[in-house]
């Protein structure tokens, strides 16, 4: 595992939004009232779920496709992605014109595989997990030589996802927690280094599901361990880190302050309160995050002003439909 030394610097992640900037959006940081009144304290949204591709996967994929060696985009590239990643490396793809393969798994919701594909990329279902469609993309990358484009556990990656924090601390300076969904840690790593190097006493907040959070799991154990998959209205946030991992573990390991666990039941009802409050659709992996502000294990912490990270929209809207009437649905 990378040490410390080897994190990602503030200098990194100002040289991601310079290189990205052709390509992302600056999303809009606002403040709720809503959130604030029922939390008790100033809450803020930084809508990453209005970036192109529904995302904020596409910070991290553009700083890492953007610096790919003209042989490794003639090569052509495979990414692994429960969805978002896949949509944002599909994006690139076709914008650069490089050749795209994303594996997917079973539980990959049929709405991100369609997104995927109307940017061109070759969209294969392989298992019915994450680990197992990360074997398929190696035994593809082992015989026909593809550039592999990790969607979390890449410096490049976590340096891209980190200029969230550079925008969100740029408009909101006085912030003194920021929260974000957490699953294999590209998106808490980037915002974590990002953060503590801008303002030091910031609290670093991950949200993730009960059922089997892989990083939580996985810093309990102190090593990258396996988890079991399954369905979830926060589909793009379940899963295993990868026993390989080297970059996220130890990042979120040194510099995230704590974490939440959110419940299934939960998500539902406080989707439809966002929608209806906030009038935005967003997907799951973002609610979590909504409830980690509102949870007492944050409130507990006497936060003042929070940035909450709206990490996506790209729900399937026939679930969204069906979760805000009331029913419950997954994506």
């Amino acid at each position: 595992m990378i040490e410390p030394s080897d994190f990602p610097t503030l200098q990194d992640i100002m040289s991601a939004r310079k290189r990205i900037d052709p390509i992302v959006r600056r999303t809009p940081l606002i403040f709720s009232e809503y959130l604030s009144e029922r939390a008790g304290y100033e809450i803020w949204l930084k809508l990453e779920n209005l970036q192109k591709t529904g995302s904020f996967k596409i910070r991290g994929a553009s700083n890492r496709i953007l610096q790919m060696t003209d042989d490794e985009r003639e090569r052509g590239i495979i990414a692994v992605s429960s969805g978002n990643h896949g949509r944002a490396v599909a994006y690139l793809a076709k914008r650069l014109g490089i050749s795209a393969k994303i594996v997917v798994c079973d539980l990959c919701p049929e709405n991100k595989r369609a997104a995927m594909r109307s940017y061109g990329a070759e969209v294969i279902v392989y298992g019915d997990t994450q680990d197992d469609a990360q074997a398929h993309a190696d035994q593809l990358i082992a015989s026909e030589g593809y550039t592999w484009a990790d969607p979390y556990d890449d410096l490049r990656v976590i340096a891209g996802q980190g200029t969230i924090a550079l925008e969100a601390f740029a408009d909101l300076p006085d912030a003194d927690t920021i929260i974000a969904p957490l699953s294999g840690g590209g998106l808490l790593s980037g915002i974590a280094l990002a953060s503590k190097a801008i303002s030091p006493n910031v609290s670093v907040i991950g949200s993730s599901m009960e059922i089997e959070p892989g990083m939580v799991r996985s810093l309990e154990a102190g090593k990258p361990v396996h988890v079991e998959e399954h369905p979830s209205l926060a589909s793009s946030i379940t899963g295993a880190i990868g026993l390989r991992n080297q970059c996220t573990f130890p990042i979120i390991r040194d510099l995230m302050d704590h974490a939440v666990l959110v419940s299934e039941e939960s998500l539902t009802s406080e989707m439809r309160r966002f929608a209806d409050h906030e009038g935005m659709i967003v997907e799951g992996g973002s609610i979590t995050s909504v409830l980690a502000a509102l949870s007492p294990g944050v409130k507990d912490r006497n936060p003042k002003r929070a940035i909450v990270v709206m990490s996506g929209r790209n729900i399937d809207l026939g679930t969204f439909y069906r979760v805000t009437q009331g029913n419950e649905g997954e994506s």
